[in-house]
C-alpha cells in the first residue's frame, strides 16, 4: 500500500526502547492519511496537529542527537528539566498527542482488517471510524469536537475509495489492500503499544480535554 508502506518503522527492539530520529522519519509520512478521508473541517486539524507534534519532537531531537538517541531519553530528561510543569510540556505533551493519532489510524485500519462493518452497509466505514475514534480520542475531546467528529463519519468516503487513496489511486483487489493494511499494522501496533506502556510506566499520560 503506497501510503503506509513506502517508509518503513524499524522492528521494535526486545528492550523497547524507540530510536527517536528513524520513529521521526517514517511518522512523517503519515499526516496524508488524513487526507484520504475527507471531512477538511474535522480531519485537516487532525493532520495538522500530528505534523506539528512531530515538528516539535524533531525540534527537541535535532538540538542533541545523542542525548535524544530514544524516546524514553527525551521524557526522562524532560521530566528532570521541566519539574512539576511535566509532562504537560515540550515534546513529551507532543508525543502524547501524537500517539493518540497514531491510534486513531491503527484501530480504524485494524477494524477494516478484521472485517467489522455495517452489514446493511459494507462498503461504508461509519463503525469503523467511529470504534477509532471512541477508542482514541473521544475521552480527550470536549463537548463541540466530540459532536463535530460524529457529525463527520456521515461525510467519510466509502471503504473502496478509502483503500484506493491508501493506494495513491491504483486500482488493487480489496484482499491486496487488505494485506498490505495488516502488514503495516504488523509493523507499527508493536512500536505505539511501547509508547503507551512507556506514557504508564513513567505516570506521563495526561487525561485533560482539548
Amino acid at each position: 500500500m503506497a501510503l503506509l508502506l513506502e517508509h518503513e518503522f524499524k522492528p521494535l527492539p526486545a528492550d523497547k526502547q524507540i530510536e527517536t530520529l528513524p520513529f521521526l522519519e517514517a511518522v512523517a509520512h503519515l499526516p496524508p492519511f488524513f487526507d484520504c478521508l475527507g471531512t477538511p473541517i474535522v480531519y485537516s486539524p487532525v493532520k495538522a496537529d500530528l505534523t506539528g507534534n512531530i515538528k516539535k519532537i524533531r525540534a527537541v531531537y535535532d538540538s542533541n542527537p545523542a542525548k535524544f538517541k530514544t524516546l524514553q531519553n527525551i521524557l526522562e530528561a524532560e521530566k528532570e528539566l521541566h519539574g512539576s510543569a511535566w509532562p504537560k510540556t515540550g515534546a513529551t505533551l507532543a508525543l502524547m498527542w501524537l500517539k493518540r493519532g497514531l491510534k486513531f489510524i491503527l484501530v480504524l485500519l485494524q477494524s477494516i482488517s478484521d472485517g467489522e462493518r455495517d452489514e446493511e452497509h459494507p462498503n461504508l466505514i461509519r463503525v469503523n471510524a467511529m470504534k477509532a475514534y471512541e477508542i482514541a480520542l473521544k475521552k480527550y475531546h470536549g463537548w463541540m469536537l466530540q459532536k463535530l467528529f460524529t457529525g463527520s463519519v456521515y461525510a467519510l468516503p466509502y471503504k473502496s475509495d478509502l483503500l484506493k487513496a491508501l493506494e495513491k489511486g491504483k486500482e488493487v483487489k480489496e484482499e491486496e489492500s487488505i494485506e498490505k493494511i495488516h502488514q503495516f499494522l504488523t509493523r507499527v501496533t508493536p512500536i505505539l503499544d511501547a509508547i503507551y506502556e512507556m506514557y504508564t510506566k513513567m505516570n506521563a499520560e495526561l487525561s485533560y480535554k482539548a
